[in-house]
């Protein structure tokens, strides 16, 4: 039984994706939500997310339908292309924790901060401010995490040990300086759900050259379904 469960996951997992491929948000949130409970969510968003999806998402117990998914996923392609035209920002489109659409934006070192450093530079708050304003406070309706990594270097003085712990304090600084800017820009507290450092966990480039590095040193925002977005939407699909 439990094989053929497995089966029927792992078949839903390959018709979502081979039918992705020239769909838009809309298309794909009605025929992820069209197919999902709690199980195929958490596995397509840990797929697609990269091992984030899955920690993101408003807990619904619930599985989601076409046409909740189709609503959800108009707005966030309509967020997604808000948030590109943000200086600096890098933006993909990723599946959460129930199988909807969600938005992840990046901000790397190069834009928010100096090596080491914890300080936002006046292009980051000018592309935070653009970004609060234009996308986050514009939707309301969508929940907000917020991850800082680091790279993988030492520092002075100090054992491996050591730096993998200044290395997990400098990202949790990196995330709060990105939150607290956002909410001086009148982004909600209730929006920012999570804020958390990762130090340098889940590098994105290779350590090894000093390029990779500066990818490695960034943060990642996370925009998705908030519940009273997922009620709101199953409302108006009914």
């Amino acid at each position: 039984m439990n094989k053929m469960k497995f089966m029927v996951l792992f078949m839903s997992i390959a018709m979502i994706f081979g039918s992705c491929g020239s769909m838009n948000n809309t298309g794909k949130g009605a025929a992820i939500g069209g197919g999902s409970g709690a199980a195929l969510g958490a596995i397509l968003g840990g797929v697609i997310g990269k091992g984030k999806g899955a920690a993101i998402g408003a807990a619904i117990g619930t599985a989601v339908g076409a046409g909740t998914g189709a609503l959800i996923g108009k707005k966030m392609d309509k967020a997604a292309a808000e948030a590109k035209q943000i200086e600096g920002a890098q933006v993909e489109q990723i599946t959460d924790n129930n199988g909807l659409q969600a938005v992840k934006v990046t901000f790397d070192s190069g834009i928010l901060f100096t090596t080491g450093n914890a300080t936002l530079s006046a292009a980051a708050k000018s592309a935070l401010s653009k970004f609060a304003n234009n996308v986050l406070n514009q939707n309301r309706d969508m929940d907000v995490s917020i991850y800082g990594y680091t790279d993988n270097q030492g520092w002075k003085n100090s054992t491996a040990a050591q730096s993998q712990q200044k290395n997990l304090n400098l990202s949790q600084e990196r995330a709060q300086s990105v939150s607290s800017y956002l909410l001086s820009c009148g982004v909600s507290t209730n929006q920012i759900k999570g804020v958390q450092g990762m130090g340098e966990s889940d590098p994105v480039a290779n350590n090894d050259t000093a390029a990779g590095r500066e990818q490695n040193r960034r943060v990642e925002v996370y925009m998705y379904a908030s519940e009273q977005m997922i009620r709101d939407a199953q409302a108006a699909s009914h």
